[in-house]
């Protein structure tokens, strides 16, 4: 079984916003795609669900697979692709439904930090990359 979702790294004044889940794990906002959504659409959404924040996309900055199992206990390809955003929203909402108890700003160097997953902190470096070569001009 295959699935596919998408996610942002999204900066606003060179913090990037990370969700805290409920057993304390802090992840990139993501989720998967609804039919007939593109990857880029389904992004958007999932960030602006998540994280309250509507936010722009700057960037494609790659994709992560990896196996996981499913409560029925069939194995899952899942790909999650990522991308840079930008918001000038400054406030956070963590979307509770979705079993998120907190959103915050980070400077990136911390939220690679507090990232649980190493393909999420990646990520993240990427974007810092991308971002810094920005604000030199």
């Amino acid at each position: 079984m295959e699935e596919v979702s998408a996610g942002g790294i999204v900066v606003h004044k060179g913090n990037v916003a990370v969700l805290r889940k409920f057993r304390g794990d802090w992840v990139l906002p993501k989720g998967r795609l609804e039919k007939g959504e593109t990857r880029e659409e389904a992004a958007l959404r999932e960030v602006n669900e998540e994280s309250g924040v509507k936010a722009e996309i700057v960037r494609y900055i790659g994709y992560v697979k990896y196996w996981y199992k499913h409560i029925d206990g069939i194995k899952v390809q899942k790909t999650v692709h990522y991308y840079y955003m930008k918001t000038t929203d400054t406030k956070l909402i963590p979307q509770r439904e979705e079993g998120f108890t907190e959103a915050a700003y980070m400077p990136f160097e911390k939220a690679m930090h507090y990232l649980k997953h190493d393909a999420e902190k990646n990520m993240v470096n990427k974007v810092k990359d991308f971002y810094k070569k920005e604000s030199k001009g």
